[in-house]
This record gives C-alpha cells, sequence and structure tokens, in this order.
C-alpha cells in the first residue's frame, strides 16, 4: 500500500541556504544522511551567512532531540518547531529521519564523494520503505542530475521563492484606460493642497492598486499620479511633481523617461522609508538614488548623511586581500558611486579645478562608504542609506540590513536581477525580488522598475543584442 507522505531527503546546500528548511515540508517526513550531518559540521566555522545557518541547523536538531528525547532518534523526531514557533497545528506534523545504518559500499556511485554516498544512502532508505515516495531536495543541479540517473526524483528547493514567475513581479507603474477619466466621472471628487491636484476615485475590480502605485495615462494628456491613499473601495490619486524640466532638477539631474521621473518622486517623498529600484544596466539607478540623496542632504539637510553599501561579490577572479582601512577595501567595489559623482559634481568653469576639489571633499564628507560585513547589530539615525546591487543578497541578509532602520532613516535599494553572481539565487529567490513582492502593500515604501537605459547608445544595443 502506497502511502501520501513522502520522505524528502534534503542536501546540505539546501539547509545552509534556509535552516529552517527542516520545518517547511508540512506533514511528509524528512531525511538527513550522515554525509549532510559531516558537512554541516565541517562548514560550521567561519563568520559566514552559510556558517551561521550551518549551526543553526545543528542547534535545531539539538532542540528537536531534547524535546522528543534520544530514545526516538532512531524511529525518527517529530517537527515540532522548538520554543513554540510551530507553523502548522500538531496532527499535521512529519519526523525526522536520520541515516542509521552504513551504506552498502557495493552501490556506490564512481569514486568515493559526499554526493555519490548521498545518493547511496537515499537508495538505501527507499529500499527500506518500499510503499512511500522518495524525493531528493537539493539547489546543486549536478546531483539532481545524478539523481534522475539513479531513478530517483529529485527537485530545486523552492520554498523560499517569492513568487512563481518573475513576470509577475510588482513594477510599480500601471498604464491607465484610455475612458479613465468617463468610468470615473460621476463619482470623482478633485481638490487642491498644499500646491498638489488630488483625485478620490473608487476602485473598480480590475483595478487592484497598492500604496505609492505611479499610474499614468498614455499620450499627449501626459497625466502621471500616485496612489496616495487607499480606504477600502476610495482611492486617493495624487498628482506627481513634473522633474523632467531643467527648471526642476534634482541636484542637476532631470528625469529622462517617465520611469525615472516616477523613481525620483518616489526618492524625493519624505514619507516613503524604503524604495526599491530594478533596471537593467544604465537605467540610472544609482544617480538618481545620489541625486535625491545629496539634494536632501546638503540642501534640505533632512538627513546628516548618506551611507552607501554593497554584496562584495566577484565577477571575474578574486584579486586577493586589500589593504586599508574599512572604506578604502570597499573603494574598488564603489566604482558606481565614483563614477556617478563625477556626474553631480560637474562645477561651472570659474571654479576650475580647485572648485572641483573643494565640491569633491566637502561631499566625500557627507558620503560614508561601509561594508555589509559589520551591519549586524548597527542603527543608523536620520541617515540616507543605499544598498547597491542589492540583487546578490538573500532574504534573511535583506531583513538584516533592512532592520538597521532607526528613526528618521531611508533606505534604498538597488538592483538587476540579470546579474546575479550569488551561487544558489535566481530571481524569484533573491532577496530584493523578496522585498518588492513583500512591501509592495505597505503605505511607507515605493519600487519602480526601470525599463529604459539611459546611458548609451553603444550600451543600450549591448543590453539587447549581447
Amino acid at each position: 500500500m502506497t502511502s501520501n507522505r513522502r520522505i524528502y531527503a534534503l542536501d546540505t546546500n539546501v539547509l545552509m541556504h534556509d535552516p529552517t528548511a527542516l520545518f517547511k515540508f508540512e506533514e511528509h517526513d524528512v531525511f538527513l544522511p550522515m554525509t549532510v550531518l559531516e558537512e554541516l559540521d565541517a562548514n560550521k566555522k567561519g563568520m559566514s551567512e552559510s556558517s551561521r545557518n550551518a549551526r543553526q541547523v545543528s542547534r535545531f536538531i539539538n532542540e528537536l532531540i531534547e524535546a522528543n528525547g534520544a530514545a526516538h532518534v532512531t524511529s525518527g523526531l517529530r517537527l515540532q518547531r522548538p520554543q513554540g514557533l510551530q507553523l502548522r497545528t500538531v496532527e499535521n506534523i512529519g519526523s525526522l529521519l536520520f541515516q542509521t545504518r552504513a551504506p552498502d559500499t557495493t552501490r556506490n556511485f564512481g569514486k568515493v564523494a559526499p554526493d555519490n554516498q548521498i545518493l547511496t544512502a537515499i537508495l538505501a532508505l527507499r529500499d527500506e520503505h518500499p510503499g512511500r515516495e522518495v524525493v531528493l531536495v537539493s539547489k546543486d543541479i549536478n546531483l539532481r542530475i545524478k539523481a534522475h540517473i539513479a531513478d530517483l526524483p529529485a527537485e530545486d528547493y523552492e520554498n523560499d521563492r517569492a513568487l512563481d514567475d518573475f513576470n509577475l513581479l510588482y513594477t510599480g507603474a500601471s498604464a491607465l484606460p484610455e475612458g479613465f477619466w468617463d468610468k470615473h466621472g460621476q463619482e470623482l471628487r478633485s481638490w487642491t493642497e498644499r500646491g498638489h491636484t488630488f483625485y478620490e476615485v473608487t476602485r473598480q475590480p480590475d483595478e487592484p492598486w497598492h500604496p505609492n502605485q505611479f499610474l499614468y495615462l498614455p499620450g499627449d494628456e501626459g497625466l502621471e499620479v500616485r496612489v496616495a491613499r487607499i480606504d477600502g473601495d476610495q482611492a486617493t490619486l495624487q498628482v506627481i511633481n513634473d522633474f523632467h524640466s531643467h527648471g526642476h532638477q534634482v541636484w542637476g539631474i532631470s528625469a529622462r523617461n517617465r520611469e525615472q521621473n516616477f523613481a525620483l518622486n518616489a526618492l524625493m517623498d519624505p514619507d516613503v522609508d524604503f524604495v526599491t529600484l530594478l533596471g537593467t544596466a544604465g537605467t540610472g539607478k544609482t544617480l538618481l538614488a545620489l541625486a535625491a540623496g545629496l539634494a536632501q542632504t546638503m540642501d534640505q539637510q533632512i538627513y546628516r548623511e548618506i551611507i552607501m553599501t554593497r554584496a562584495t561579490v566577484n565577477v571575474g577572479e578574486d584579486i586577493g586581500f586589500l589593504p586599508g582601512t574599512e572604506e578604502e577595501k570597499m573603494t574598488p567595489w564603489m566604482g558606481a558611486l565614483t563614477d556617478n559623482l563625477e556626474v553631480l559634481t560637474q562645477t561651472p568653469q570659474e571654479g576650475g579645478a580647485w572648485g572641483r576639489a573643494a565640491t569633491n571633499d566637502l561631499l566625500a564628507s557627507r558620503i560614508k562608504i561601509r561594508a555589509m560585513n559589520f551591519m549586524r547589530g548597527r542603527t543608523f539615525l536620520n541617515r540616507y542609506v543605499i544598498i547597491d546591487e542589492a540583487q546578490n543578497l538573500s532574504p534573511k541578509q535583506m531583513k538584516t540590513l533592512l532592520t538597521r532602520a532607526g528613526p528618521g532613516t531611508k533606505m534604498v535599494c538597488l538592483g538587476n536581477v540579470e546579474q546575479i553572481d550569488t551561487p544558489y539565487l535566481t530571481e524569484t529567490t533573491s532577496g530584493l525580488t523578496y522585498a518588492v513582492d513583500r512591501f509592495k502593500h505597505w503605505p511607507h515604501s515605493a519600487h519602480i522598475t526601470l525599463r529604459r537605459g539611459e546611458r548609451s547608445r553603444l550600451a543600450d544595443f549591448a543590453s539587447e543584442a549581447l
């Protein structure tokens, strides 16, 4: 008789990616080969995120043994979440199984390698439970290929996916239909307040708007509004500032397209505490974020200083250790900052070299470069924080950074999910995607996906053709 309850055998990389994966398989059982426990032990030392996760898995297993009793280790530990943090009812819960017998050496695959030992242990487990489906869960593509060759079902770990299809990700801006005013003309109410025009409309079922979502009417009318407030079926729309004109620039920068105008409105709004900007190379993410930060730090003095950090992931070969202080070590990673500051600090010719040097020194005193490694435990008060290359962050790392925000701090996350350099992260599991999806309902956050490249015709063509 076949049981509906499966046995999921977890690879080491799954647990080092998400230590709570033990508790994410509902009523099904979880199996850990001895090789996985040995690899967790080998990777527990160090201060990296994966090392911390390896230590957390060991603590979880130890708590399960203490809660169930050591006598139940061979028969299976009930996967009751420790410390009363269970995610489901006690009745609908699986067990944690361990490899309790030495592997059959006659069934080894190739040389004695950890992956082959894991496969051998899982095949032996399947023989012990002929009526149940055994599935390998691994983020290692090659191990999944080996499993399929051995006629063993294998899956990627997808419980941490923010959404099923990246194309469904919230873009932050939507076009209004041509008959928008006709549809809402009957109940429309408008007024002017503090120099801004507001419209109050009744939302229809086909208008699933979110707070701070930007809406626009295509064509010559060119109306651009944002959803200022949602109260049940009533939505308040605010006509946004026009940063297209040279007379209304942000630190000398004007918007070159509609999405850049939306981004500047979100970045310059003091009521928006968290802004995410997605876009390919050359769409202006860093330039817009820096211009808005300088305007609000130097001119308006809303924030005390700009703090810039990024995930330090190499694109090519590692060039080795970097000398100097924390800021000096981060300088090679901050080429985007220096490149964009050159654009933002273009002074009139009469200032000369001395004027440019003085401007650069002044800005350098208000822009601090910080390494992400030392963020844990910090609190930023009245700071404008830019997190660059945020697509390389895991959801847990993103949470660690965003929870550093103190009163009066604005966090800006920039990234391009087409350039993920971190192993085991994809478009749908990136911390940046995770943040965009989870924050879209919060009234103090805004998101914009920048689509048009404004760097150069060469960069635009390379982005499309290569």
